[in-house]
């Protein structure tokens, strides 16, 4: 079985939150009632507005409540940081504390109500802040930080006080950033760096770091939003408020937990729209890693194989380590969209060069061989020995005078190329130095991505720190290995978004006549038997085999003459889930006295092993197709999921699935089955002929309408095996498991 109860998503999410089939009121999106044409099929939202958080990056005003100048206290160094930070970005700061004239030479309010003027921003440096949130809505103040923990991230008790804070927040109208944030969207940001900007997202202050250290290496950010355990504010609300900001090229994000999967969904869709990347390290692929983030931040990870289905979905482009990270979003940020996806090697080495060109061509990046005119141009400068077909050596000697810039204006001329990729082991001056001006120099008049490998472990050399890092056009790496999946990502995020449309646009929002028909064979908290699951299938559009439900021997010979032989006979009971290894399934019976015999066989059977049967199925025996599985599961972050792979006994061994989180359309069907290890089957292997693959997709397309119009109420559905047949004859569920909630 491919899907398990996980209990009902029901987040409180007053931007998202999942609405059951049929429950009422609508959920509120981003604060507002939501219409019924926000919502799909399930009363899920289809659209969530953009919050404007300028006055919480960019305050004209703000209180810090519970300031403190005196000497060794922990809010003395954040007050003196907040006072400095205020300065820089002109805005008017208000010292609160009960007890102080004045806090740092600025006169001090005793309460938020005796505050000079009305402020865009608290900060709230006090141990338990819910007491100061009434008073802030009274005092119509628009954004809180909270920096205090002991909240969700500590456990139950925790969790019951920020679901207390929660609440308070929703009443109060503010906006709140944490609890346990820090002072990262408050730190100095470098204003003489140009080009698009990154924009950094993260749940741990500290894991953002490295991101924020590109400014010493020129790279422009514009933005930190440290999203802490996420009580109100989270992750989504700032991809979308991000992907609206003219000078952000990109955004990087930490995310330990989704704290709402269809809110992070419909964020991820607007930057999709808006063609901006996101580059994301999602903790929670192994079991240990998901424990941690859930302890930190006090979320739900969700089930990877999900979370990584759905970031892919919306081309959010994971990465694992903080240097991927930066390096990937450095490029993002940086580049031009390509104008060909062609990748040219070029190095001084031949080894280099081959083993470069060995690593890009692994990572699935195109290489070209280039054409005999252009290697002839090549080799008026670059020795007649030397390949130059792709990888291009040039032997050394060539990038220590006029020839070097030639030849890297030849190969960003050639129409098949869109990336140059130059990988320098070592520093070997002055060619290096002349090398690594003359690729800055070509960057500066090309659109065309032009990308160092700058091997040297030191790291201090002219070359690099002055020439490469000097210029806002060359995108310099210290490893081939993020060279190489930066590119790949590059050239991907640029196929997804020039192809994008949104799943969201043409989702479905009233229900199908099938559902009224499907659901009344449901049962709540039951097991279906296969003869009613099939029904459910029916009712659906879905192909079943003929068949007959028969209660005795007699009926059973009867009912294989009218199906037609050869048959298969198969206990029928809402207990069974594998009837294979029970020896509940008969196949191939060509008489009458073998199907009066399966008969007796499959009953004694279920008496012995105590299965109570509602009868036994005699079904038609369909042969010659590849057998599939398709399933629906509740994921309790992203809710409804449906998911194809190869089926037939053997599905929890192969473990070949796809899965996506609905809403999707055809084209991402056909992804899923591209995605298999198996898709060769499909098309036909030893002989035999190309299967049904656009009768598979429209047995995944109608599963996931059943999962959206009966998903809350769905527990389960695996149709297995589903037999694709040769081309242009179809597809039949030859089985089917469904589990209500």
């Amino acid at each position: 079985m491919l899907g398990s109860t996980h209990g009902t998503l029901t987040t409180d999410s007053r931007r998202a939150r999942v609405v059951a089939c049929g429950e009422q009121p609508a959920p509120a999106v981003h604060g507002r009632p939501a219409e019924p044409d926000d919502l799909d099929v399930s009363g899920r939202p289809l659209y969530c507005e953009v919050p404007d958080l300028d006055r919480l990056f960019r305050p004209e005003s703000l209180a810090v409540i519970g300031a403190s100048d005196a000497e060794g206290r922990p809010n003395t160094g954040i007050t003196r940081r907040l006072v400095d930070w205020a300065g820089r970005v002109g805005a008017r700061l208000h010292p609160v504390h009960p007890s102080r004239p004045s806090v740092f030479g600025l006169p001090c309010s005793r309460t938020v109500a005796d505050l000079p003027e009305q402020v865009d921003l608290a900060v709230l440096l006090v141990a338990d802040p819910l007491p100061v949130i009434e008073e802030l809505a009274q005092a119509k103040v628009k954004f809180a930080v909270v920096f205090a923990s002991g909240f969700a991230e500590t456990g139950d008790k925790g969790a019951a006080a920020q679901a207390r804070l929660t609440a308070a927040v929703e009443r109060s109208g503010l906006r709140l950033l944490g609890p346990n944030t820090n002072l990262n969207a408050f730190e100095r940001f470098r204003d003489d760096l140009d080009g698009p900007a990154i924009a950094l997202i993260t749940q741990s202050g500290h894991q953002g770091r490295p991101v924020f250290a590109l400014q010493e290496l020129g790279v422009r950010l514009s933005h930190w939003a440290p999203t802490g355990n996420e009580a109100d504010l989270e992750t989504a609300d700032f991809l979308s408020y991000f992907a609206e900001r003219p000078e952000v090229g990109v955004i990087a994000a930490y995310v330990e937990g989704i704290k709402d999967g269809r809110a992070f969904l419909l964020a991820a869709d607007r930057c999709a729209r808006r063609k901006v990347p996101v580059v994301a390290v999602k903790v929670g692929r192994t079991e240990a890693g998901a424990r941690t983030a859930a302890s930190h931040t006090g979320k739900l990870t969700g089930a990877d194989a999900v979370v990584d289905a759905a970031l892919r979905q919306y081309g959010v482009i994971r990465v694992d380590g903080l240097d991927e990270l930066q390096d990937t979003a450095t490029l993002l940020a940086r580049a031009r969209p390509p104008r060909a996806d062609g990748v040219v090697v070029y190095s001084i080495s031949g080894g280099t060069g081959a083993h470069v060109a060995d690593l890009a061509a692994g990572a699935g990046l195109r290489l070209p061989v280039l054409s005999e005119a252009k290697q002839a141009e090549l080799h008026q400068w670059i020795p007649e020995y030397l390949s130059v077909a792709n990888p291009v050596d040039n032997g050394g000697h060539p990038v220590g005078d006029e020839r070097g810039p030639r030849i890297i204006r030849a190969i960003l001329e050639d129409p098949s190329v869109g990336v140059l990729i130059c990988p320098v082991t070592g520093p070997f001056p002055p060619l290096s130095d002349k090398l690594a001006q003359d690729l800055v120099d070509a960057a500066e008049r090309t659109d065309k991505l032009v990308c160092v490998v700058w091997g040297s472990p030191v790291g201090t050399e002219r070359a690099y720190r002055e020439v490469l890092l000097g210029s806002s056009r060359v995108v310099t790496f210290r490893t081939v290995a993020n060279c190489v999946s930066a590119v790949r990502a590059y050239l991907d995020h640029h196929r997804f978004v020039d192809g994008y449309r949104s799943p969201f646009d043409e989702a479905p929002r009233t229900p199908s006549p099938s559902s009224r028909k499907a659901r009344a064979l449901l049962r709540p908290g039951q097991q279906l038997s296969e003869h009613a699951a099939k029904q459910l299938l029916r009712a659906y559009g879905i192909r079943v085999p003929r068949e007959q439900l028969v209660t005795s021997a007699a009926a059973a010979v009867r009912a294989a003459g009218l199906v037609g032989y050869p048959v298969v006979m198969k206990a029928s009971g809402a207990r069974i889930a594998h009837k294979t290894e029970l020896g509940l399934v008969k196949i191939g019976l060509t008489s009458a006295s073998q199907v009066r015999d399966a008969y007796r066989e499959l009953t004694d059977i279920a008496r012995y092993e105590d299965i109570a049967l509602d009868g036994v199925l005699v079904c038609q025996m369909v042969e010659r197709g590849v057998e599939m599985v398709v399933g629906a599961s509740h994921d309790p972050l992203f809710g409804p999921t449906v998911t194809v792979g190869l089926g037939g006994v053997l599905v929890e061994v192969l473990r070949d699935t796809a899965v996506r989180v609905p809403p999707f359309g055809e084209e991402h069907v056909r992804g899923m089955c591209a995605e298999l290890r198996g898709r060769a089957l499909l098309d036909g292997v030893r002989g035999r002929p190309p299967a049904d693959l656009d009768a598979l997709v429209e047995v995944v397309l109608r599963v996931q309408r059943m999962a959206l119009e009966l998903g809350d109420e769905l527990a389960e559905l695996d149709v297995n095996p589903l037999m694709v047949l040769p081309r242009g004859q179809g597809a039949v569920a030859l089985d089917a498991l469904v589990v209500c909630r």
